[in-house]
């Protein structure tokens, strides 16, 4: 069992197949509320959803390294979930009895303007992030995602893109340093867990390798004379020399700064920005989700199409366009490998209001997806981390082999892949950190 020792910390004993954390909030009985409040996907809110036998929520970094010890000794899966936006609630279920390590209340936040830098725990959501940066200054920002519910740990992890990223990159491109509690109970930093394992996390997957705790982030300059990106006496003339066609005038354009940005795409009042401490969003749905890269035009009698098969399906689209700095940055930096060459991102989305209608949900995003296969990325078909699509394959036990492996992993890492099976082979070679697109070791495999 964990105990707490004289210190309030966490000690570990083995006498017990059972948790029993001193001074930590262990939750039994399947008492599953506290983590349907911010689960986004109500397809995994219902009497059929797999229960933890324990919801962890840690109030410090001993709290995770017990957790993980005990996990680890009891032979226990750990699920570790931030924000609850899994798209495929892998944060938060499990075919095997497991935990979760729920980093609620890891949510702090230190904003140090003087040297353009914050730490930021995992727990903490994105819109408390900015928010706590447009409190310190106006004129700097963080380049990630615009959903502010989502939380820090999770996004990060997986790549994070949001509205700045082709101007400076994703929220991953931008980490300085990094907290994880690995296999092992350790608390490392990115000094004492090497390049190749802080590496690994900016974009392969946190989850895969431990339990991040917190990131250190580069802010970046969002000065309000910049209106974000630049003034509208600079659109207008690229507007008007590229796109004839629409037309754009000034009286279509509204000039903010990057905070009210921030709550413009949220769909939040500019006078309200103390909604960004919010972490549950005000609407959810039944939804399936999936994600291509687009490599060239495609042509009108294509679009005519996917106009039509949208409107049968009724399902909607979210193109985001590449290039700027991310055509700068080298596919292999991170192993975040949609970089150049990428005209645009998309991300599918169907809803439906009643679980009953969860096949008819997903049959309608099968035609979708099958009809984009001509036009988009080939060879593989590639697809973004943080929209995870278990359609693309999946492990099936501590031992899933590299090549098993590769059927979805190539899809998310291409070539960086190999690399990341690497890391995950030195820093855990028993694979105890896993689910079902987690990084394989190779160690572990060759059990089988």
């Amino acid at each position: 069992m964990c105990r707490g020792n004289q210190n309030g910390d966490l000690t570990h004993e083995t006498t017990s197949s059972t948790f029993h954390p001193f001074q930590l909030n262990l939750v039994r009985n399947f008492k599953f509320r506290s983590v349907q409040s911010s689960i986004q996907n109500l397809r995994f809110v219902t009497s059929a959803t797999s229960r933890p036998e324990a919801i962890i929520t840690p109030f410090h970094d001993s709290h995770v390294q017990a957790a993980v010890i005990c996990s680890k000794k009891k032979g226990i899966l750990i699920r570790i979930r931030s924000g609850g936006h899994d798209y495929k609630g892998q944060s938060y279920v499990a075919r095997a009895p497991f935990v979760i390590i729920d980093l609620f209340n890891l949510r702090s936040i230190d904003v140090d303007i003087e040297n353009e830098s914050a730490w930021v725990e995992s727990g903490a959501t994105l819109g408390e992030l900015y928010y706590r940066i447009a409190e310190k200054s106006k004129a700097y920002g963080f380049p990630a995602g615009s959903c502010p519910t989502i939380g820090v740990g999770g996004h990060i992890s997986g790549g994070g893109f949001g509205t700045l990223f082709r101007k400076y990159g994703l929220a991953a491109d931008n980490v300085l340093d990094a907290k994880i509690v690995d296999v092992n109970g350790r608390v490392l930093d990115r000094k004492s867990m090497g390049e190749e394992l802080f590496w690994a996390i900016r974009g392969g997957g946190g989850s895969s390798f431990g339990v991040i705790l917190a990131w250190k982030l580069r802010l970046v300059p969002v000065p309000p004379s910049f209106i974000v990106l630049g003034p509208v006496e600079k659109l207008l003339p690229l507007m008007q020399d590229n796109f004839p066609e629409l037309n754009v005038d000034r009286s279509d354009c509204t000039e903010m700064s990057w905070i009210e940005s921030v709550l413009y795409f949220a769909r939040i009042s500019r006078n309200e920005s103390e909604a960004l401490l919010r972490r549950t969003q005000q609407s959810k749905s039944f939804f399936k989700a999936k994600s291509d890269y687009v490599n060239e035009p495609i042509s009108e009698a294509g679009l005519e199409g996917l106009w039509q098969t949208l409107i049968e399906v009724k399902a909607y689209l979210i193109l985001t366009p590449y290039g700027g700095k991310m055509s700068d940055i080298s596919d292999s930096e991170t192993p975040f490998p949609h970089r150049s060459g990428n005209l645009f991102k998309i991300l599918y989305m169907v809803t439906w209001d009643d679980y009953r209608e969860n096949e008819i949900g997903e049959s309608l995003m099968r035609k979708l997806y099958d009809y984009m296969a001509p036009y988009v990325s080939k060879s593989p078909r590639a697809a973004y981390l943080n929209y995870k699509d278990l359609d693309l394959g999946r492990n099936h036990d501590v031992h899933t082999s590299y090549a098993q492996a590769c059927i979805w992993g190539l899809k998310y890492f291409k070539n960086n892949f190999r690399r990341l099976v690497h890391v995950k082979t030195l820093v855990d070679p028993g694979n105890f950190f896993r689910d079902e697109q987690s990084i394989p070791s190779e160690r572990s495999s060759r059990k089988k």
